[in-house]
């Protein structure tokens, strides 16, 4: 049965690939039942006393008050209706018949006769039903006791948050106990029914009632694929303490074994973080290799103290294929990294400082990746009493360490200070910045004949401008008025150009050269290469906003122009063919967004070298939104260079909303360049009130990451199989709809090139 966990996750991803959101969920109309308070407006009862009202009354040997005639009965815990009502007041014994009704601050009863004792507060019901306060669980009792520290103990009962006469699912069994403050459940003996007819039998289990965390087995998840076969996961959560807790979960695959999956999560203050640990002692479907199979991941992040923060992301894993062949929530099976990184930081007024330590561990037959162990930054900003401008100082030290013996590693020392004077209006603004920019190197392991050498220093300084206007005039079109802008923007940059092959690289590559990446001061990421420049950067956009300033349409379109041109070739590991420092230009970039009506709109991007005629990177999405429920997406995707090969893929992705109960979530990404296809997802989600189920079918590539490891054995190029999972809704005391996010985000296929320091 269901659980709820609501210990803050910590989870970071990085991609190439923006995910779509799914379309809101619809919303359901479950109305929980709700009763009259009982004698509203009689005043409050806060001490031991019993106020009873009713038509007639009579004692009985000055012991016994029978009361009779619309009766009711109020105390500071509860309140009953009944039709007849007997009161001994030596024994404090109370007995009730008739038409009962039993209402306290969490649950209304209804009943056929009632016997409570106010000596030991506690109170037993025949033939009851039962509906709990703001709250969907209701059901059925033969006897209803109530004890004195509001525990329910139900015989022969039964459980559900089904509002039908006949309960789509139940939970019949020969006792339940419902807590006092109504978070949770257990049954004895109980059978699992739908539509009445016994499914299952569980001689003991634990359930909530509320959103407060409790002990006990989460939603099971049934699946196929040709890469494990038959997969049963069964989750149980273990709430430890108010800060801790602990998913642990049994991962059965026909064709690998028994995989167990562990989530330890806690929370101390400001600190926050979380254990996942995946371990397969053997996995059946591998011949030659009887290793076990695991992945490991530690994430923390926390502030102490005033100003520090610390953060942690560290995972390994037993080979490069375990992602591809079994999978982990951790990660996509696509990804080509691991995080291996832990961060101290410190942020003051005016200075900031980070040490930190960092590594990827690279999947596959990639260029292994640098080390940083350590690498330290501080930086500083002065404001100064001159056109409102500020001093600022940047300086890191570090070290890189290689994966492999023949590697050439090196400390990197750089310092960066100069004077920056932001100007900025409604109309426009301006930014000027003048910076001298100095690195130092000690490489070590050089390679005979090699172009590198010992010590490096690389003195430079940079001269930047940009600047802006803002114009805007009404307009009129179609009937409608319009807000329609045009934003100029021009940059101007100097770097001397110097000669710097004798520099490894170790933390550089080429950076993106869309429309906003224009204007950046820098042509690639890291330090080891700075480009010179004597250039300008023009860039136009114009939008077009509606009354209520919503963006109807936008364009923009820009590049660099080389004053002259860089008489230093660049790398051959950082060619990737946009440009020639030869051309007079970059590319051209454009980015485009249209919002033809509230149902359609288009938006996308384009990098094209004009002088070579040919298109570096190009995306261009097609969006039709029924309505916020309903969406279906087309898109396109062209890249020229991703690992020297080109890229062409076509996707085609829809959430409908069928009706109330049913909806459908869809994707096919095909790849132009190979004619196949990548992946195909079809999904489908039943959901009422009570319960919901998932039915999907997929069908996705297999990614080959290491052709020569022996773990690459008996594997298909394609995987594919079925998904079933049951829900059951209200067991957190709500009845919203779950949606269709979770499908949604299953059925994205992400491309993402390897990750390294330099990238």
């Amino acid at each position: 049965m269901p659980f709820t966990k609501t210990l803050a996750d910590t989870n970071e991803a990085n991609t190439n690939e923006i995910k779509s959101e799914a379309p809101e969920a619809r919303p359901m109309n479950c109305p929980i039942p709700t009763f009259t308070e009982i004698a509203a407006n009689t005043p409050e009862v806060t001490d031991d006393s019993i106020n009873i009202f009713s038509k007639y009354a009579s004692i009985e040997k000055d012991q016994i008050t029978a009361f009779s005639g619309g009766v009711t009965l109020i105390d500071k815990n509860q309140k009953i209706i009944a039709d007849e009502l007997a009161f001994n007041r030596l024994s404090m014994q109370l007995d009730a018949i008739g038409d009962i009704h039993y209402q306290s601050n969490n649950i209304n009863i209804f009943a056929e006769t009632l016997n409570a004792s106010k000596a030991q507060k506690s109170t037993l019901m025949t033939a009851a039903s039962y509906q709990l306060d703001g709250n969907p669980g209701h059901g059925s009792a033969a006897q209803l006791f109530i004890s004195a520290d509001g525990q329910l103990n139900l015989v022969d009962s039964t459980f559900t948050t089904c509002l039908d006469e006949t309960p789509d699912w139940q939970i019949k069994a020969s006792e339940i106990n419902l807590s006092a403050n109504g978070d949770f459940g257990e049954a004895y003996h109980a059978q699992f029914r739908v539509l009445d007819v016994p499914i299952l039998y569980i001689p003991y289990f634990s359930f909530p009632v509320s959103q407060k965390r409790t002990t006990g087995f989460l939603y099971p998840k049934i699946k196929s694929s040709s890469n494990s076969g038959l997969e049963i996961e069964a989750p149980f959560y273990w709430n430890i303490a108010e800060n801790l807790d602990a998913t642990i979960t049994p991962h059965y695959m026909s064709k690998r074994g028994l995989q167990l999956q562990s989530e330890f999560r806690y929370l101390w203050g400001t600190q926050q973080g979380q254990v996942d640990l995946e371990y397969l002692n053997k996995d059946k479907a591998l011949k030659n290799n009887n290793d076990p199979r695991y992945l490991a991941r530690l994430q923390h992040i926390g502030s102490f103290s005033d100003g520090f923060r610390a953060y942690v992301d560290y995972t390994t894993m037993s080979d490069d294929n375990y992602l591809v062949d079994i999978g982990s929530r951790q990660y996509n099976s696509n990804d080509a990294y691991l995080y291996q990184m832990g961060e101290l930081a410190y942020f003051g007024e005016q200075w900031q400082t980070t040490l930190k330590i960092q590594d990827f561990e690279v999947l596959g037959s990639h260029s292994p990746s640098y080390k940083t162990l350590p690498h330290l930054e501080i930086s500083a900003q002065q404001p100064i009493n001159f056109l409102a401008g500020q001093l600022e100082l940047y300086s890191e030290l570090t070290s890189f360490q290689a994966a492999e013996k023949s590697q050439v590693e090196a400390n990197r020392y750089h310092v960066e200070a100069g004077l920056l004077f932001p100007v900025s209006t409604p109309a426009w603004f301006i930014n000027s910045e003048v910076k001298l920019m100095h690195t130092y190197y000690q490489q070590d392991n050089i390679q005979f004949n090699s172009d590198l050498e010992e010590t490096v220093q690389r003195t430079l300084p940079k001269i930047r401008f940009h600047g802006g206007i803002n114009f805007d005039r009404q307009m009129t079109a179609f009937g409608q008025n319009y807000r329609h802008t045009f934003e100029p923007q021009l940059q101007y940059l100097y770097i001397p150009d110097e000669d710097q092959s004798n520099i490894g690289l170790y933390d550089t590559t080429n950076l993106q050269d869309d429309y906003n990446g224009l204007f950046r001061d820098r042509r690639f990421s890291g330090l080891d290469r700075i480009a010179g420049a004597n250039q300008y950067t023009w860039g136009i956009t114009s939008r077009v906003l509606d009354e209520s300033n919503l963006e109807v349409f936008r364009i923009s379109l820009g590049r660099i122009q080389y004053i002259t041109t860089n008489k230093n070739t660049v790398d051959t590991l950082l060619a990737d063919n946009k440009f020639s420092l030869e051309n007079q230009q970059s590319s051209l970039a454009a980015d485009l967004f249209y919002r033809i009506n509230h149902q359609w709109q288009i938006s996308g991007d384009i990098q094209y070298n004009t002088e070579e005629s040919f298109t570096n990177k190009g995306q261009v999405n097609l969006d039709y939104q029924f309505n916020k429920y309903n969406t279906v997406q087309l898109n396109h995707r062209y890249t020229r260079n991703v690992s020297g090969n080109s890229l062409e893929q076509v996707s085609l992705l829809t959430s409908v909303a069928i009706n109330t109960d049913w909806a459908f979530v869809g994707r096919l990404t095909q790849d132009l360049r190979q004619d196949r296809s990548l992946e195909s997802y079809a999904g489908f989600q039943y959901e009422s009130c009570c319960w919901a189920v998932r039915l999907a079918y997929h069908r996705h590539i297999n990614s080959n990451l290491d052709d020569e490891d022996f773990i690459n054995e008996n594997r298909d190029e394609f995987d594919s199989g079925f998904m079933i999972q049951f829900i059951i809704k209200g067991l957190d005391g709500k009845q919203s709809a779950i949606g269709t996010q979770e499908m949604f985000d299953d059925s994205i296929f992400g491309y993402k090139r390897p990750y390294y320091l330099n990238n």
